[in-house]
């Protein structure tokens, strides 16, 4: 069963987060879903409640200071595991004791983790908790969009989106459908991304992205961030634009704490480099978002100095200028941080994949979707940025615009009533 309230506002989704039943927190790019994630897990902790945070990338797992679904249940890569295999695994140090005292178990980037290991996350709860209820009685939270990036099968296969599986349909899951668009204000903008998303990005949506074609954008202080849809294109990019700059280069190590395989998995999954080395004139982009600073996850900036300490000296698009020191990224268990890595909260920004940039808004930006090869990759990319204006397209292909028509058919079940 699926139930609906449409045109929810943060603060009615924050009511029903509250009210202790399971909830799909749901909208469209940039309504402020991990915004309103965040704020629901401070006041769990506030309340003293044992919360499980999660994400099914571990990406998307350090912007709200969690680890991976798969680390925390310990499934690890596994999509299915026999009753006897189960009870193995939760013979583990500290794993069962963790699930049995979780109360809240949150799951950021639903849209990436498929049926399968959601059915199994849910055997894995059933038997820690000693419940035959959907996920062994915990309040359970997924957070996402399913028009963003899908799933990742190894197989090359089209693995089934988490909405499919059994888990799910017996969880009794309220849908809290963001409506209020906070990353853009430019309605025609708003109307391209809309029209993708609907799969109705006809001709006239086309022409008016390729009207950014190759075009310059106005910015004071910094260049756009280049989005690119493979790695290689991104490493290429960075390695040649930072060897241009003249002048003494400052490095930066990465420090951690804590048992060697989370720290290791801190390290695979943060944004910032373990290893990093910044000049004057460098690109950056901030991946961690500190309000009292003045920066958030996707601001981008160019380094113009350095402190007494050799800290980075960051002038952004407004003209301010930060000086950024060093910040933390945690796993947290029963309110305690088990490990952390620290290191300045920058990689170099000339530019990033698409993948990367999923979660981020991005002042400005030069994307080439020429290569685009999933449902989701266009939308996830055009979607970061705020303006049109502010966005230079340097190619698209036919497969850039379109989004999954399983997903668009289920969405309407999500948005009625």
């Amino acid at each position: 069963m699926v139930v609906k309230i449409s045109k929810m506002t943060q603060a009615q989704a924050f009511k029903i987060l509250k009210s202790g039943c399971n909830v799909f927190l749901t909208g469209s790019a940039g309504t402020g879903k991990t915004f309103l994630l965040n704020k629901f897990i401070a006041y769990l902790r506030k309340k003293k409640i044992n919360i499980g945070v999660t994400a099914s990338t571990g990406i998307a797992a350090t912007h709200i200071d969690g680890r991976t679904i798969h680390s925390w249940s310990g499934m690890g890569i596994k999509d299915k595991l026999t009753d006897k295999e189960i009870e193995q695994l939760l013979r583990k140090d500290k794993l069962q004791t963790r699930i049995k005292e979780t109360q809240v178990l949150i799951i950021d980037e639903i849209s990436m983790l498929d049926a399968s290991r959601l059915d199994l996350l849910d055997s894995i709860c059933k038997f820690a908790k000693g419940s035959f209820l959907p996920f062994g009685k915990m309040q359970i939270i997924m957070c996402g969009d399913f028009f963003q990036l899908p799933p990742v099968d190894s197989k090359n296969e089209n693995p089934a989106f988490a909405y499919e599986s059994s888990a799910w349909k017996n969880a009794d899951i309220k849908t809290c459908y963001l409506d209020k668009q906070y990353r853009q204000n430019d309605r025609g903008f708003i109307g391209i991304l809309n029209n993708i998303r609907n799969n109705q990005a006809g001709e006239d949506t086309l022409m008016k992205l390729k009207a950014r074609l190759h075009q310059a954008i106005k910015l004071k202080t910094i260049n756009p961030i280049k989005l690119y849809t493979h790695n290689v294109d991104v490493d290429a990019m960075n390695n040649y634009e930072l060897s241009k700059i003249p002048g003494a280069e400052f490095n930066y190590e990465m420090m951690s704490h804590g048992p060697k395989e989370l720290v290791k998995v801190l390290k695979k999954n943060c944004l910032a480099p373990e290893h990093f080395t910044l000049k004057v004139g460098a690109m950056v982009i901030f991946v961690k978002n500190n309000f009292n600073q003045g920066y958030v996850n996707g601001t981008l900036g160019k380094v113009i100095g350095f402190d007494k300490f050799d800290f980075p000296i960051v002038e952004i698009e407004s003209g301010d200028e930060i000086t950024v020191t060093t910040t933390s990224w945690n796993i947290e268990e029963d309110r305690q941080i088990v490990a952390s890595i620290s290191q300045v909260p920058l990689r170099l920004a000339w530019a990033i994949t698409v993948h990367k940039s999923q979660g981020m808004t991005i002042d400005a930006a030069e994307i080439d979707l020429s290569k685009s090869f999933e449902y989701g990759m266009g939308y996830v990319a055009l979607s970061r940025v705020r303006t049109l204006d502010n966005i230079r397209l340097m190619g698209i292909n036919e497969m850039a615009l379109k989004v999954n028509p399983k997903v668009v058919e289920k969405d309407m079940e999500f948005r009625s009533s």
